[in-house]
């Protein structure tokens, strides 16, 4: 038996990264081994997942991954812990096409309770009508207790306690506002950067939540039977696969880098440090933060050199494309000079959002990933004569570019294919 639960509110801004990873240090510094887990599509809540408990956060998706790899890869990084602790997105039933994807789906899927985190800065007995309407508005799922965010007084907390026992949930407490563990945000999501001390306010976020949050009771109430997996035995290719990682290129699932592993050795480079490539037949290229390190990117001429130089096979994905152009500009429109690989440069001006779930069907293979940016295309770039069909999780055709010929395949997309070989073995020309 096991603890694990899925942390889940009603609506985004509720506080459940916060509580996640209060919970996380909370839990570890109980001397528990603690994995966390992230539903959908996202790279920032992992990092300080594993930051908060000093393990690998990993990503569970239904519309990018197999039921089989979710359900395998849940189980087999659940058997070396003691607890297992999976973070939501966005509100508890919002999926890709109404509940599809979703934090309530995964729950569901996976058989696990949720821990719903209320917003209740606002309100009090009320509150029975959201929960009651939460419970009961899909019969399979199980939401085991409530924690009530943003309360500020013990007589506050009570009508909310009335409110979830008249439902028939457990309030397992209650976090006044603490304005020293807000974790900074940028664009749509949270921002890692290293001027910020993340363990530092882990920490404190976690001594806030021991003070209020019965974490005793919510493991007891949330012990369930580990599930089991399957292990593969992948032989290892002979490519060396150098991937860029440092702080402008840093949005990379864990499973892609093993799938990767299963076609070589991979190393590691930093665009904005290094001043060669290492030995390569394979450059991987992930997204990231470039924006926001321009002038350092274009003082590396030696690296930019080298990568326009390269002669393997180059992935690239949103950020990592944008470093292929010729130039990417910034806010008020100054270029700066990239690797000129690819006949196109991006802008920071006038951002437009792009986001949503993408399947990218092509040359017999078909890849599911999301697309995340402000940036766009400087021009529309002039792409070969490939048939790509770029499509949304409600199968309408997007008009993402995506370039592909014998040496590159880049686009905005951030790909998945921690299960999907013969899709990377078809990218990489294997």
């Amino acid at each position: 038996m096991q603890p694990q639960f899925l942390i889940a509110a009603p609506h985004s801004g509720a506080g459940k990264t916060t509580v996640t990873l209060a919970v996380l240090r909370a839990l570890q510094r109980k001397g528990l081994r603690v994995q966390p887990f992230k539903c959908g599509p996202d790279y920032i809540d992992p990092r300080l997942h594993s930051i908060a408990a000093g393990r690998p956060g990993i990503n569970l998706d239904r519309y990018m991954m197999s039921d089989e790899h979710v359900r395998n890869i849940y189980a087999q990084y659940s058997a070396q812990a003691d607890v297992s602790v999976t973070e939501g997105v966005m509100g508890l039933f919002d999926g890709a096409v109404k509940m599809e994807g979703s934090s309530a789906e995964l729950a569901m899927f996976l058989d696990i309770p949720v821990i719903l985190v209320v917003n209740a800065k606002a309100m009090a007995y009320s509150a029975a009508a959201l929960l009651y309407g939460y419970k009961n508005f899909s019969p399979g799922l199980r939401i085991a207790g409530v924690i009530f965010n943003f309360v500020s007084t013990a007589s506050h907390y009570r009508f909310l306690q009335d409110a979830a026992a008249d439902v028939g949930l457990t309030a397992l407490g209650y976090l006044p506002e603490n304005i020293s563990i807000k974790i900074p945000s940028r664009h749509l999501g949270l921002h890692i950067s290293a001027d910020h001390d993340y363990d530092q306010i882990i920490n404190d976020a976690a001594d806030h939540l021991s003070q209020y949050i019965d974490l005793d009771k919510l493991m007891e109430m949330t012990r369930a039977p580990r599930k089991a997996y399957t292990t593969e035995n992948k032989p290892a290719g002979r490519l060396r696969i150098a991937v860029a990682q440092d702080e402008a290129f840093n949005f990379i699932y864990p499973q892609n880098i093993q799938a990767l592993s299963s076609f070589g050795e991979i190393t590691y480079f930093s665009p904005l440090q290094d001043q060669a490539l290492p030995a390569a037949d394979v450059l991987y290229l992930p997204g990231g933060y470039p924006e926001l390190h321009l002038p350092q990117l274009t003082a590396n001429t030696a690296l930019r050199t080298a990568v326009k130089a390269f002669k393997g096979k180059i992935l690239a994905e949103c950020g990592g494309m944008m470093y292929l152009g010729a130039a990417i500009h910034d806010e008020s429109g100054q270029p700066y000079e990239m690797c000129d690989v690819l006949p196109m440069s991006t802008t920071m001006q006038q951002k437009k959002l792009a986001l949503g779930y993408r399947e990218v069907e092509f040359d017999s293979i078909t890849l599911r990933g999301h697309e995340f940016h402000y940036s766009t295309f400087v021009d529309t770039p002039a792409l070969t004569d490939m048939p790509i069909r770029v499509s949304n999780a409600r199968g309408e055709m997007m008009a993402t570019p995506v370039f592909y010929d014998d040496r590159i395949f880049a686009s905005y997309l951030h790909f998945y294919f921690g299960d999907n070989l013969p899709a990377l073995r078809k990218i990489l020309s294997l």
